[in-house]
């Protein structure tokens, strides 16, 4: 069990590079690899716990293509795409939902054998952009989760993602009238300069218009998204972000390191490296920025009543206004997920599965009109085995990297063992670099364990999984 990795690092072995990798979900996608026995979805789920599930529908649609972006989405859909697109997702529900199976809603829930009613805790619409959709599409995107799937998009935590451009009156209407609870808008910058740097094209009067149509909505809990890292950003600049979204006194904001990936806008400008005049490594000085910018911003949300989640995720305290219990960073790894779409994974205890992935526009689009052209969504088809090892490293990160910290007990409990018995390499080379510290049975990052969370969780990253990241063929 004591498979320790490498963290890398710069020319200097003794410092390590803070912006690796985001771990939002781990195994990542480019370690599934294409399952050859095609497992059947009714014997995956048949001895799951299926009493608290979570739902997420993919929509991946945007109507323009950010440069940072590397997700899952197209821009536009003609001859009718989202209409065929609904029509595939409503089949892969139906065949989903058959699969689960339900033993009656009065029968008491065995979450060890895994019978019992099917039931649904929290929902979620990501994309893409949802709201690429139209008003009326919105309306069969949540009759597919609540007559297909049948979750209760009313009576549970329920989050939908949109855009400045997208966030029209008509479609947050129904959003909010079918029971939205957190609504969250990638605004990434209001700084005009800095969103067309970052291949955004928006306008601040636009983003500010979106937001009050989102306020006026009335959907509880609004979250706000900004990019640190952007070319010619500065403290003052970003400081002019940071108060224009406090301005709208968001229950929730979200601040991300900017990524410059491979088959990206920014990726194909990708100008890190050595300037060949200074020989300055140009990669360490924008480690150094972000790291600037980032705590920067930590400190500004925390000096006007936010609390830290995450390395990401900032939530307002206090106030009958605060958030109503969003979902924290890492939730997405939970087992108990069911995914619907072409970019969406699943999650049971012993298999990740999720459909093909890829990056390049064309790649994509071939797999949007694979997907609905497929009228078969009983089997997987592609995804990742997890085994105890593995299920333990998931543990490890979704509860280490979240600021409250990991009970000791609740890992033993689990598992049978102590974090330190099985990593004792990895949690020692944090403690020593100051960024773990335990304390009445709390392993807990530090704050500068926090502001290193995108270098301590690729860490903790197995060797298999490394291997078929590494063996990945970016497409």
């Amino acid at each position: 069990m004591n498979a320790s990795t490498t963290m890398s690092t710069s020319t200097d072995t003794n410092v390590i590079r803070p912006y690796q990798s985001y771990v939002y979900a781990y195994p990542h996608k480019t370690s599934y690899r294409p399952l050859p026995d095609r497992p059947v979805l009714r014997e995956l789920w048949s001895p799951e716990p299926k009493d608290a599930l979570s739902l997420y529908l993919h929509i991946p649609f945007c109507e323009v293509r950010c440069g940072f972006c590397n997700l899952f989405t197209r821009i536009g859909a003609p001859d009718e795409l989202t209409t065929r697109y609904l029509d595939a997702l409503e089949r892969q529900a139906q065949a989903v939902r058959d699969a689960l199976g339900d033993t009656g809603m009065d029968k008491v829930t065995d979450s060890v054998a895994g019978t019992g009613p099917v039931r649904f805790a929290a929902a979620a619409f990501g994309g893409g952009t949802p709201t690429f959709l139209t008003a009326g599409e919105l309306e069969r995107l949540c009759d597919i989760a609540e007559q297909r799937m049948g979750a209760d998009l009313r009576a549970v935590p329920f989050s939908v993602e949109t855009s400045p451009a997208t966030a029209t009156a008509d479609r947050l209407a129904v959003l909010a009238e079918r029971g939205t609870t957190r609504l969250s808008i990638g605004v990434q910058s209001f700084v005009d300069d800095e969103a067309r740097a970052a291949v955004r094209p928006q306008r601040r009067a636009d983003v500010e218009a979106a937001l009050s149509r989102i306020r006026d909505a009335a959907i509880p809990v609004l979250n706000i998204d900004l990019i640190y890292g952007i070319d010619g950003q500065t403290e003052a600049t970003w400081r002019r972000s940071l108060d224009a979204a406090l301005a709208w006194r968001p229950e929730e904001l979200y601040l991300y390191p900017l990524y410059v990936r491979p088959l990206t806008g920014l990726g194909r400008l990708d100008g890190t490296g050595t300037d060949p005049g200074t020989g300055t490594d140009l990669d360490t000085v924008w480690d150094e920025q972000r790291l600037r910018l980032y705590r920067f911003g930590r400190e500004h949300l925390l000096a006007n009543g936010y609390e830290q989640v995450s390395m990401r995720m900032f939530r307002r305290t206090g106030g009958p206004d605060a958030a109503l219990g969003g979902p924290d960073d890492h939730a997405c790894q939970t087992d108990g997920m069911i995914g619907l779409g072409c970019g969406a994974r699943s999650y049971t205890s012993g298999l990740h599965y999720s459909f093909d992935y890829a990056v390049d526009m064309r790649r994509i689009r071939t797999i949007i009109d694979d997907y609905t052209a497929t009228e078969d969504f009983t089997r997987a088809e592609v995804g990742r085995r997890i085994d105890t090892d593995e299920a333990r490293r998931r543990h490890l990160l979704q509860s280490l990297l979240q600021a409250r910290g990991m009970e000791v007990a609740e890992y033993r409990t689990r598992f049978g063992t102590a974090p330190a018995d099985d990593f004792p390499a990895e949690l020692a080379a944090f403690a020593d670099r100051g960024w773990l510290e335990e304390n009445g049975g709390l392993l807990r990052l530090t704050a500068e364990g926090l502001a290193y969370s995108d270098a301590l969780g690729p860490a903790l990253f197995s060797p298999a999984v490394r291997a078929a990241m590494a063996a990945y063929e970016a497409k």
